[in-house]
């Protein structure tokens, strides 16, 4: 019998050395998290990231601290989630669709997207064009009027890699010869938004549904083909004339090579969370809806829209940033 017990005891620790992915998944996890955001904190970005980090600590059993690496488009904040152990401890919590996006507008991105392994989808959500309350524009053809008049003395907003690609559509799609200026974060540009001296914004909508609530921002088109649930009153820009359609989604994503029992738990913590009322009542005060996938299911977007950004880089003739 003591020798049975023997000879089972040095299987499971050979079954143990064999698939050692599967040996750190039934510890993990066995420390505190890292949730990595691509922007300042109190810009829209941050206050999504810290809401899933306060709502998820009672999930997971851990503390989890948020950690701000901004620059570059989110780039740096993605180099730094790809070289970090691949564990599961640095989950880097931002939009896919930018990561993607990031591929062609930068001439030599950091990063591929072999470098970086989705774990799950959290939100869908569009782009918006905001103008101030005060100016008289009550749509995007009034918008679009003004600035034709206006030539290449009309400018826009933006900060992030979509209200780039967003911005430039709209100008190749109407003749528009709007010049973007580009602001650190979307709270910096309000002023100027409000004073004139830039004449709109384009804008994510955690900022955009905020300011218009606030009553200082109208939004006049989302990006989106369609409309979506969470601001169904409010007109695509295909709907009024500007045939485009971007949809921005949001993901959580680990270093490549991290064990799929972990990414599979990972996957298994974030739907659970963003298929709660309260996720979803959250999701929708910030302009998206919840969207909820398969890490395998996740991977392939996010690969899949490498190439459709790259189409719509090249539609909106944008050089990319050395």
């Amino acid at each position: 019998m003591n020798r049975l017990k023997k000879l089972a005891a040095a299987g499971l620790a050979a079954a143990a050395l064999l698939a050692p992915g599967a040996a750190s998944a039934q510890a993990y996890p066995s420390q505190d998290l890292h949730f990595i955001c691509a922007f300042p904190p109190g810009s829209g970005a941050d206050v999504i990231v810290r809401w899933f980090a306060e709502k998820m600590r009672p999930i997971v059993g851990r503390n989890i601290i948020v950690e701000n690496r901004s620059g570059a488009n989110g780039n740096v904040a993605a180099t730094y989630t790809a070289r970090s152990k691949p564990d599961g401890y640095t989950i880097f919590v931002h939009a896919g669709s930018t990561i993607a996006a990031n591929m062609s507008l930068f001439k030599n991105p950091p990063i591929s997207g072999k470098d970086l392994q989705l774990v799950a989808t959290i939100h869908r959500q569009p782009w918006m064009i905001v103008v101030d309350k005060d100016k008289p524009w009550k749509n995007i053809a009034e918008l679009t009027a003004f600035l034709k008049e206006k030539g290449d003395k009309a400018s826009y907003a933006s900060a992030a890699a979509p209200g780039t690609v967003m911005g430039e559509l709209y100008n190749h799609l109407t003749g528009v010869k709007s010049v973007e200026v580009l602001y650190k974060n979307a709270p910096d540009s309000l002023n100027d938004m409000q004073s004139g001296a830039v004449d709109y914004g384009v804008h994510d909508p955690q900022f955009s549904a905020a300011q218009a609530r606030e009553g200082r921002l109208r939004i006049l088109g989302i990006s989106t083909g369609e409309r979506i649930q969470a601001t169904p009153d409010l007109p695509t820009m295909k709907e009024q004339g500007v045939d485009m359609d971007l949809t921005i989604w949001w993901s959580a994503q680990v270093a490549a090579g991290t064990p799929k029992p972990i990414v599979d738990q990972l996957n298994k913590w974030f739907s659970q969370l963003v298929s709660s009322p309260e996720a979803k009542a959250f999701l929708n005060g910030f302009g998206g809806d919840p969207f909820i996938s398969t890490p395998e299911e996740a991977q392939a977007r996010f690969l899949k829209d490498i190439d459709v950004w790259r189409g719509y880089v090249k539609t909106a003739r944008i050089v990319p940033q050395g």
